[in-house]
């Protein structure tokens, strides 16, 4: 992929006028073509703002009146929490003259695309963004969030709120990844804490201070508070945690199932990180079938899977035994975990999707029944789990899943 995975941006050029651009300064203003003026018909502009990384981008809308349609198919702006090949990260579509609400990034880049068709013009809009020094309303499936000046030290009298909202009926998945802050008895200093919905009013989860890394934390709804807090001396590192929404983030405890990655049979979106885990009873074991796998080929410089890819880990993290890591178009064996907890996990990075997967798995300690071969499984999987099948099988008669 090398030469394609650098930055793509779109600069048209209609009826003369240059819009759009790269917009990497920590804070900026831009608008549609002849702002305060009409803008020019057939025209389309994207804007691409990058800010450091481990920041977000703010966004906010001063002015805003296109040209309008109920489902704003003529004249549009559309909004993407990253880049824009991918509508999976679309944060919105508008028109008319109700401006887009405040907007932060799940990540360091957004994109901004303008279009108007050939008939009926208005006045446009003016916005301005700037670099999200900490704090702010984050959608989408997967996301990081980082405290000020990560992975240098953090300011004193800091104090930061990101609010974490997935789709309704979903839970969320916060994990960190690294965590170095002030340690005192009762984190009443310097200190992280995580609310179970959108306010401190909600339920307190938990509170986290010193060089020990909090466990994963999972809501009980689709919203989720973190709060960072400093005093006015003695800091640290700070911290570094990835947020797993909705399709991108799911327990199954079921003896048996299927799942698929998001938009499945569809282009899984660009720059996300999905958990899937399998947690059964004490001394079960889980084995996995393939019945799908079209991610992003290998890396053609190193024969790696260093773009996009699907790990599984023989355990309940990250931490655990790698027990494979895969790309590209491939047909799987399926494998068998040594303990109850089995953990798949889906990295995409900014550009190239593809199809996805789609696995089925079956766990047990003493299965005395056979179990269908993965083609027999069908696009979904789980339905066809079951005895009776007259087509070939793989045959698990033993104490375990083997």
């Amino acid at each position: 992929s090398g030469v394609e995975h650098g930055c793509c941006l779109r600069v048209l050029f209609s009826l003369g006028v240059k819009c759009g651009g790269v917009l990497s300064a920590p804070y900026g203003n831009f608008s549609s073509p002849n702002f305060p003026g009409l803008y020019p018909y057939d025209t389309e502009c994207t804007w691409l703002i990058v800010v450091t990384e481990g920041s977000s981008a703010l966004l906010t809308f001063d002015h805003f009146d296109l040209e309008y349609h109920d489902n704003c198919d003529y004249d549009y702006l559309k909004i993407y929490n990253g880049f824009s090949e991918d509508e999976g990260n679309l944060l919105g579509k508008f028109c008319g003259k109700s401006a887009p609400p405040q907007f932060t990034s799940s990540w360091h880049v957004m994109s901004i695309i303008f279009h108007s068709d050939k008939h009926v013009a208005s006045q446009g809009f003016s916005a301005a963004y700037r670099k999200d020094v900490c704090g702010g309303v984050l959608t989408g499936l997967s996301g990081v969030i980082t405290s000020p000046d990560y992975p240098e030290n953090y300011p004193n009298n800091a104090e930061c709120r990101w609010i974490i909202r997935a789709v309704p009926n979903s839970v969320i998945k916060l994990v960190f990844a690294d965590f170095q802050m002030e340690n005192n008895e009762g984190c009443n200093f310097d200190y992280v804490a995580v609310y179970d919905g959108p306010t401190m009013g909600d339920m307190h989860l938990s509170h986290y201070c010193g060089n020990m890394k909090p466990p994963d934390i999972v809501s009980s709804t689709h919203e989720l508070l973190v709060v960072f807090k400093s005093d006015f001396n003695i800091g640290g590192r700070g911290f570094k945690a990835y947020f797993f929404s909705g399709e991108c983030q799911e327990v199954y405890t079921a003896i048996k199932g299927n799942f698929s990655s998001p938009q499945y049979p569809n282009f899984y979106p660009n720059n996300i990180k999905c958990h899937w885990t399998i947690q059964l009873p004490p001394g079960y074991r889980i084995k996995v079938f393939f019945l799908d796998l079209a991610l992003e080929g290998r890396n053609s410089l190193t024969d790696g899977c260093d773009y996009d890819h699907l790990a599984v880990f023989d355990g309940g993290t990250e931490k655990a035994s790698l027990l494979g890591k895969w790309c590209g178009r491939e047909m799987l064996s399926p494998i068998t975990s040594t303990r109850n907890k089995l953990l798949l996990v889906l990295h995409t990075d900014r550009n190239t999707a593809n199809r996805g997967f789609s696995v089925a798995y079956i766990g047990g300690k003493a299965l005395g029944y056979i179990v269908p071969h993965p083609l027999d499984l069908g696009s979904k999987g789980s339905e066809t789990l079951n005895k009776q099948n007259t087509r070939p099988y793989l045959c698990l008669v033993t104490q375990s899943v083997e």
